[in-house]
This record gives C-alpha cells, structure tokens and sequence, in this order.
C-alpha cells in the first residue's frame, strides 16, 4: 500500500512540476503573438512624453516594407489602438500613432497600400469627429500629407463626402477663443484643399464637382475671405503664399488660394456647378449692396479659369440678373457692376458666343429700370412721399449708369469687327420716331421714356465708338446705322443731337486730331496743330459721293435748330473740321464751301424766323469754319478773304464771330444788315480764289439746297401734305356760306401749293443732278431718251403705214411673209366715201 500510494503521490507530483513548468514558461515568455503586433507595441514608449521611438519605428518601417502584405493588418491595429487610445483620452498615443501613420504611408507605395490607406482614412475620419481641436489639427495635417501622395493607380470605391463635410464644418468654427477658432478655420481650409488637390486630377473621382460637394467647398471658402479687410489685394491675379505679417497663417489668403486652385482646375463641363455656389453665397449674405466683395470674387474667378471658359461665368451672371429683375435697385446695379468687371476681364481673351447676348440682356433690364422709375414718379405725383420716390429715383439712374457703364466698356474692348456688328446692335435698339421700333417696346413708357432709353443707348454707342479705327468709312457707316442715326440727329432735343455729333467724331476722327480742334473758335495759326491726316483712298472717296450729300444735308438742318446752344455749334464745327481733315478732296472742298455760304444766307435771309441767337452762331460757325479750311487747302488769296472778313467784323460786328457770341451776356443786334457786303464772304471772290487747275470753282455759282427725303418722318416736321391740307382747311373757313363742291377745294388747292410744288420740284431736280453719280444721270437720261423714241416711232406707224384693204396686208413673222386679209366690214372709210 505504501508503494502504491507513493507511486499515486509521485505522479501527482510530477503533474505538479509540469503544471509550474508551463506557467512559468508562460509568465517569462508570454502569449506568442503576431511580429506585426508586437513591432507596433514596441513603437509606444511607456511614458507618451517620450515620443515615438525612433529605432523601433525603423524596424517596423523595414517589416512593412519587406512583407508589404502585412500593411493592412498593421494599419488595422493601429486603428484599433487609437480609437482606444481617443476614447481613454490618452493623447500622447495618439499622436505617436499619427506620426508612426504618416512615416509608413511616406515609405510604402505598393499596391497593397490601398487597404493600409482605408484604415489611415478611418483614424483621420476619427480625430476630426472628436471636440478636441488639437485632435480635429493633427487629423488634418494627416490628411494634408496623404493629398500630396501621388498614388500609381487609382481608386475606385474611396469617397470622401465625409471628408468634405467636415473641413467645411471647420471652416466655419466658431469657437469662443478667437486663436483656437482661427486655427480650425485654417485647418479646414488646408483640408479642403487637400480633398481638391486629391480629387480634381483624378477623373474616378469627378463626383466632387457635383453640386452637393461645390455647396459646401465654395460657401466655405468665401466665408472666410470675406473676413478680409484688404478687398484690393483679393482679386489681384498674384497673391501671397498665405501667412500674415506677424508668421501666423492668414484664413482669408489661404481660402483664396484654395479657391484659385479649384477654379484653375473646373473644366468646361464643370463651370456652371463652380460659379452658382458663389451667386448663391452673395445672395444668402447680401454681399451685393455694397458689392466690393462680389466685385473682387469675380475678378478670382475671371483671372483663374481659362480664358476659353469666360463665357459661362457671363451667362451665369446674365441669368442670375433676370432672377434678380424685380429685387431692390442697389442689388440690381451690384449685380450689373459684376458684370462690368466680369465682361472687362473676359474682352481680352475670349468672349465666345455670349456678345450680343449681353448686350440684348442688358438693354432689356434698362427698358425695365426705365418702367421702374417713371412707375416711382407717377406715383410719386399721386402720393406724399415725395423723399422716398426721389430716392427710388435716383437709385434707378444707378442701375441705369452701371448699365451704360458695362456696355460702353465691354464694347469698347471687343476687335474692330466685333465692335462694328455691337454698334450695329445698339443702333437697331434705339427707337427712332416715326420708324417701326422692333428691339424695344417703348409704347407704354411715352416719350419721356423714350427719350431717356435714347440717350443712355447714345452715351453707350459713345464709349463701344471710342478708339474705333476703320480703314473704310462705308465699312465704319453703313447705311442700317448711317440712317437712324441721322434720323436722331433732326430731333427737338439738343442733347440728342450733340450725342450723334460726339458718335460721329469718334467714327470719322481715325487719326485723334478732336482734341486739338476741341472750341470753336479763329484759329490764328492752323500749322501750329499738326493736324495728322493721309490721303484719301477711293474707297473715302466713293463714300463721299454717295453719302456727302447727306452728310451735309443733316449739317445744314442741324444749324438751325432753335434750341442750340454753345456746345451744339462747337460740336458741328468739329464735325465739319473732321470732314475736311479725313474725308475732302477737291470736290467735297467745294461742296464744303457751298455748304457754308447755303449757311449764311439762311441766318441772313432768316425764313425761318430764327432767334437772333442762333442767326448769329451760325454766322460764327461759318467764319471759324472757313478760316480753318482756307489754312488747311493752303491757298493763300482764299486766306486773304477770310482774313479781311474776320477783322471787319472784329471792329463792327464782332457777334459774328465765335469769341463774341458765345461768351456770357454778349450783346446781340436787332437785325442783320444784308447791304453790308464787307461783313459777309462773297461766293464770287472766295469762286475767284479758287480758279485754277485742281478746283472746280463754277460749281460754287449753284446755290446749295438740301433735299427733303421721306426718311425724316419726323413728328414735330409736319409733310406738305399736311400743310396744304391745313391751308384748305383755313381757306375754307374763310369762304362765304356757298355750297363746296369740287372746283372750289380743286382752286384752293391750286392756288395755295402751285408755287410750293413747283418750288419743291425745281429743288428736287437740281439736288438729284448735284448728288447723283454720273452714270444714274446718264442711266436716267438714256431711259427717257427711249421713251421718247418709242413715241415717235408709235406716231411715224399711225401717220406712214397705208389703210387696210381686202386684199389684204403683208406682215413679216419669223422671216416668212404672211398674207392677212381684211373684212370689209372692219375697214375703217374716210368720211367723204360713207355715204
């Protein structure tokens, strides 16, 4: 039994030896555990503040690098680590895991980085949830060195909405110390830059120009830049890298950057999704009244993307316009002065299809304002407030202005052929009286209306003219733009009127002399300007001989007109100078000068009852005029004349001349005294003058005479059938009570218009043999000369060929002789053979 229970006891014992033998191999050695893990375990020290240990990150550098299968299951614990690590708090680890992440994610770039990179998003994605902004700091920096990894393949399932929505969140902290808050703005800035830089060039990832995503990045961006208080700095196509003066990063500048970069990157397709975000920001934060940011927001935009894609951002503006028709006049002018600076940009490159677009959108919102302010006076007539409409008022004349602004200037900057079709375009929209308006209804504005649409499109067809050089004037003045514009020129109002003279300046002055000429005034010394002038070519040539006429046509009957002023005679005499520098040869000289002596004798004779006035600025119009063309043609006697002329009136008459009758309270004469010759230019000495080889002197002898065409339809300009319709109705009011029957209204007519239309006639004759070419002459000539041989020959086949006879007559028809006989019944008998 001893035995037995020794050998039961020995047994017990030796189970017991290998049961301590195995724990404490257990206790020495410890669970046998993955390499993997316990490389990443020795990477924490056990104190954080120590930091990451350097020699133990090597070696988990160098395993991960030579078993690159292992990076997702290191990435993986990681992972789990660092959730614990956030959720304990401890973020001393948490930062040794951060930068252990970023040293293998620099070291490693095989393809199985692609689920190592899933568990690196998934830590980043848990720091920036956390409330901690150093965590929300060091997840982004992270996040930032991972966007300047250019990965070899792409990525076909990685999103990074989450990743959008939280750097957008960050950028509009509002943590209560005002440091702690700017680093998170920055962060977020830095993030989003991040996800554009890592998303932009790669076309899997296209889903982040899609609205949802551009609603977060751009809002978040222009939130912070309109934190900056240097609005003339943004905008600016060159701009720093982002830090303050005093070192720290700058929101306002890195958002700028940031949003330079997406914009440098949208292509074609993508543009309209990049832009309507930022309309949408300047709405919500009512940035367009004042609009010094919405102004320098779209010059970034204008100066960032390609020149190619300008014109959508145009038509984004031009609709966000119309969305805006009814809304308040300061925003509207905010939203048309966006433009302005929108289209300036966009003029240098390329302005695609979108020109006359613009243009009829901007004219349709200028009708608008127009409603808009004459519906504010009259209702301002019918209510008390009269303060609140003035203002309203004068708010509309803002939006107007800006408009006249932005088409003048954009015009401006279009090529020569562009702006040729754009002067085209605005001509077509002024309404003209009297002629059908199909591009504006000014129907319901009346004609206060009208006349305000007319001028602002004349001071905008003044600035798209300004600088316009054409090397053909039938190019520059064709008649779709050469007629309506004429048509204003004939109106009551001396403002339109000096606004077609200012238009026509900028047309025929190719070679800038309007500034020397500028006053009218005796020029002592024309030399003395040098004048720039060339040859004229045919093609100016061939355009005087068909449009000279009504060229001085339109001169003539803008002369006298009774409510010109001081600037309406120095606007003609400028017009009248140019003409002769640009467009005169030998016989425009001559008409000139016809023109000019047709202007004396009017403001002389004085049918029309002109103001005194007036007959007297047209008296110093035509002596300034004739001292500056006898300088510029050179010929000395002709010097002479006017010469003598200009210092008569000096001592006897000196309100004939433009230094006297234009100045302030210059005393005007009862009457003009014809007999007075000396006083006035003779057509028969300035005619011998002239005589020689080069002028056509004979021709001064004919009297100049303007033709009256159809196309002045013109409502204060009565017709002549109006007149004579008119004088039968006076005269018969002054008729005895007797029945009216025809003959009487047949005499009245006749005897009150005989000599009118013979007058009328006369004068059409002589003009149409004075303006016409040479060869409508002879054409006309040559088809009256026919007529008058068809008649004769009708009256010789009546008067010659013999009486019909039963026999028969002979007709020759297709070379063969027919024989027609005649019934007798039809023959036609002398009177003395019928009896």
């Amino acid at each position: 039994m001893r035995a037995a229970n020794y050998r039961k006891l020995g047994g017990q014992a030796s189970l017991v030896v290998i049961s301590v033998f195995v724990a404490g191999v257990c206790g020495c050695c410890g669970p046998l555990r993955p390499r993997y893990k316990r490389l990443v375990d020795n990477i924490f020290p056990e104190d954080p503040k120590d930091g990451l240990s350097k020699s133990d990150m090597e070696k988990l550098t160098f395993y991960a690098v030579s078993a690159p299968e292992k990076l997702d299951r290191i990435g993986a614990y990681l992972a789990e680590k660092l959730s614990r690590d956030v959720v304990r708090h401890r973020y001393g680890n948490v930062v040794i895991a951060m930068e252990a992440l970023d040293q293998l994610l620099m070291a490693c770039h095989s393809q199985s980085i692609k689920p190592f990179v899933e568990s690196f998003l998934h830590m980043v994605a848990k720091l920036l949830e956390s409330r901690e902004p150093d965590l929300q700091v060091l997840g982004t920096n992270s996040f930032v060195k991972f966007a300047n990894i250019e990965e070899d393949t792409p990525s076909y399932h990685r999103r990074y909405d989450f990743f959008v929505s939280q750097f957008s969140a960050m950028c509009h902290s509002t943590h209560e110390d005002p440091e702690t808050r700017t680093r998170i703005r920055v962060a977020g800035i830095k993030g989003l830059q991040g996800v554009v830089r890592k998303t932009v060039n790669d076309e899997l990832q296209a889903i982040i120009w899609e609205p949802q995503h551009m609603d977060k990045l751009i809002p978040s961006m222009l939130f912070n830049m309109q934190d900056s208080d240097d609005l003339d700095r943004v905008g600016h196509p060159s701009t720093p890298s982002g830090v303050g003066q005093d070192g720290e990063e700058n929101p306002a500048v890195l958002a700028e950057n940031c949003f330079r970069e997406l914009l440098g990157r949208a292509a074609y397709g993508n543009m309209n999704n990049a832009v309507k975000p930022v309309l949408v920001h300047l709405d919500n934060h009512h940035l367009w009244d004042p609009n010094e940011f919405a102004v320098s927001c779209f010059r970034i935009i204008m100066y960032s993307i390609q020149a190619q894609h300008s014109h959508h951002v145009i038509q984004q503006v031009l609709s966000h316009l119309d969305n805006h028709n009814k809304n308040t006049p300061r925003v509207r002018a905010g939203i048309v002065q966006v433009l302005l600076e929108t289209v300036a940009i966009a003029a240098k490159g390329s302005v695609g299809p979108t020109v006359l677009e613009v243009f009829n959108t901007l004219l349709k919102h200028l009708k608008m304002s127009v409603d808009f302010e004459l519906g504010e006076n009259s209702r301002r007539n019918s209510s008390s407030s009269v303060s609140s409409a003035r203002g309203k008022e004068s708010e509309e004349r803002i939006v107007q202005n800006a408009i006249i602004q932005t088409i003048g200037f954009f015009g401006g900057n279009l090529p020569d052929y562009q702006r040729a079709e754009v002067m085209m375009f605005i001509m077509g929209k002024v309404p003209v009286y009297g002629t059908p308006c199909h591009a504006l209804d000014t129907a319901q504005i009346g004609h206060q209306g009208t006349k305000r649409i007319q001028t602002m499109l004349l001071s905008s067809l003044i600035m798209v003219t300004s600088g316009f050089k054409s090397k053909s004037m039938a190019a520059a003045l064709p008649p779709p733009f050469l007629d309506p514009l004429f048509s204003i020129s004939l109106m009551e109002d001396s403002e339109l009127r000096q606004l077609v003279l200012e238009i026509l300046h900028n047309i025929l002055d190719r070679h800038d002399n309007r500034a020397k000429l500028r006053g009218i005034r005796i020029i002592p010394n024309v030399s003395a300007l040098k004048i720039k002038r060339e040859k004229i070519s045919k093609q100016d040539v061939a355009f005087m001989k068909k449009h000279g006429q009504q060229l001085y046509r339109h001169i003539y009957l803008g002369c006298k007109e009774e409510d010109n002023v001081h600037k309406n005679f120095e606007l003609l005499f400028t017009t009248l100078a140019i003409l002769t520098i640009e467009l005169a040869n030998e016989d425009v000289v001559i008409d000139l000068i016809r023109l000019a002596i047709a202007l004396q004798e009017m403001a002389l004779i004085n049918e029309e009852n002109l103001p005194m006035f007036i007959r007297c600025g047209i008296m110093a119009l035509v002596a300034a005029y004739l001292n500056f063309l006898s300088q510029m043609i050179a010929n000395p006697p002709f010097c002479q004349h006017v010469s003598k002329v200009i210092e008569l009136r000096n001592m006897d008459a000196p309100y004939l001349l433009p230094e006297h009758i234009f100045r302030d309270k210059c005393p005007l004469p009862e009457s003009l005294d014809k007999d007075d010759s000396q006083l006035y230019f003779q057509t028969a000495d300035m005619a011998e003058c002239l005589a020689g080889p080069g002028y056509n002197a004979e021709r001064l002898s004919i009297p100049y005479v303007p033709q009256v065409t159809d196309k002045d339809r013109l409502t204060r300009r009565p017709s002549f059938v109006d007149t004579i319709s008119l004088q039968v109705d006076i005269m018969s009011n002054s008729l005895p009570e007797k029945e009216i029957t025809f003959e009487t209204l047949k005499k009245a007519i006749d005897t009150t218009g005989l000599e009118e239309q013979e007058r009328e006639k006369r004068r059409q004759v002589m003009e149409k043999f004075q303006k016409a070419p040479f060869e409508e002459i002879a054409a006309h000539c040559e088809s009256k000369a026919n007529m008058l041989h068809d008649r004769l020959a009708q009256i010789f086949e009546l008067t010659i060929r013999p009486p019909p006879s039963p026999s028969g007559v002979v007709s020759i028809s297709a070379g063969h002789t027919q024989h027609q006989s005649v019934p007798v019944y039809e023959m036609k008998f002398p009177d003395l053979c019928v009896y």
